[in-house]
């Protein structure tokens, strides 16, 4: 199994951006000094839910902060971004990190970011496949062209090319650069289910779902919240994130869908296999002492946030939208996650794991709304859940 943790950047009721943003940064390297797989990062526009507009660009700099941990979108918004720029920051992130990065796309939402960015309610509501497609077709190929109603360009070298082997030995950006630095932290690292430990190191090849290095280009997963996306990631061969509000049943009803839509392609039983070892979970986890103080640090700060932060968002042509109860969904995503003592996170996971074959997941553990805390759940994440895990 690996466990990361899924960090939105939120500004909590009287935070500022800038503290919202610091606590992102210092929860990324406790997240490393806890010995956690990776980092998630998401992306927002216009709304304190969270106040990274752009997650590659603050995955880069996390890289270039620490030496082990992977970094990965959740998600980069292919609605409002050009594929192929995106696809260029992809590369220059696996090439320049020994791999360490993880491209993680959505479609978004109807907000008002695309009349902002000139994308219009078309990329969101017809244009994800073509913008996915010219993403894949730029990180996997020497050469790019856009040949569709929303893009349309001459063929072009693909510069970078991700698919050229990434840097070996240490791949760290510091030596790259030659910054001197700390001695990479020697951490228990979280084991695959056959044993060998999870790092930069792992080996890899151009397959969809058959590692997070070497010559196949960074690994991207889909944001999968519909049917219809369930079916495009798919057909394209690149495993899913499912959302924090799935509950197991849900997940699996998703699996399903993606099995069989997988199938219907004519793809390999060998190869779904390795790409749905790729799939990832978000989820919530909150570590105290006792499941009533974990349930409690959450609901004093989550329902504030949702209704302040998800409150904010304006849709583009005005079209009704309806907002979740914020306590309400507070309690359903302590009901369907990691929160309680560490026994109890630990359980929760593995039931997860047991009832749907998921192993792979990314925790917001930000959910308190205060960074000394969220270093605190972390740091017990890592030292009293995770053992449990192996």
């Amino acid at each position: 199994m690996r466990v990361g943790a899924f960090l939105l950047s939120a500004q909590f009721p009287g935070q500022s951006h800038a503290q919202a943003l610091d606590r992102t940064v210092a929860a990324t390297l406790g997240a490393e000094r806890a010995g956690l797989d990776s980092v998630w990062l998401a992306e927002h526009h216009f709304v304190p839910y969270g106040v990274c507009p752009n997650a590659a660009t603050l995955a880069a700099l996390l890289l270039g902060r620490t030496r082990r941990i992977h970094l990965g979108t959740a998600v980069s918004v292919l609605s409002t971004t050009h594929p192929v720029a995106l696809g260029e920051q992809a590369a220059l992130l696996h090439l320049t990190t020994g791999g360490r990065f993880t491209l993680g796309v959505g479609r978004g939402g109807p907000w008002i970011d695309l009349a902002v960015f000139g994308s219009g309610v078309a990329a969101y509501e017809q244009g994800f496949a073509e913008r996915l497609d010219l993403l894949m077709d730029f990180l996997r190929g020497s050469r790019v062209r856009g040949d569709g109603p929303q893009f349309s360009f001459p063929e072009v070298p693909v510069v970078p090319r991700a698919t050229q082997p990434a840097r070996t030995g240490h791949g760290e950006l510091a030596d790259w650069l030659g910054l001197r630095g700390e001695p990479a932290l020697r951490l228990p690292r979280q084991r695959t289910e056959a044993g060998a430990p999870v790092g930069a190191g792992e080996a890899g090849g151009g397959e969809a779902g058959s590692g997070r290095t070497g010559a196949g280009g960074p690994p991207v997963v889909v944001a999968c919240t519909s049917p219809a996306s369930v079916r495009l990631a798919a057909e394209r061969g690149l495993p899913m994130l499912l959302g924090m509000h799935s509950g197991d049943e849900d997940k699996l009803r998703m699996l399903n869908s993606y099995r069989a839509a997988w199938r219907a392609c004519g793809r390999g039983e060998e190869q779904l296999a390795r790409v749905e070892r790729e799939h990832l979970a978000a989820g919530v986890a909150q570590v105290a002492d006792r499941t009533p103080a974990a349930r409690a640090t959450l609901l004093r700060s989550m329902p504030g946030w949702f209704e302040y932060g998800l409150g904010a968002h304006r849709t583009v042509d005005g079209r009704e939208r309806k907002m979740r109860d914020p306590y309400a969904y507070t309690e359903l995503l302590c009901d369907l996650h990691a929160v309680g003592t560490p026994r109890q996170c630990a359980d929760r996971l593995l039931a997860t794991a047991e009832r749907t074959g998921l192993r792979r997941f990314a925790l917001l553990a930000e959910g308190s709304g205060d960074q000394e805390a969220t270093l605190e759940n972390i740091a017990r994440l890592g030292a009293e859940v995770l053992p449990q895990l192996s």
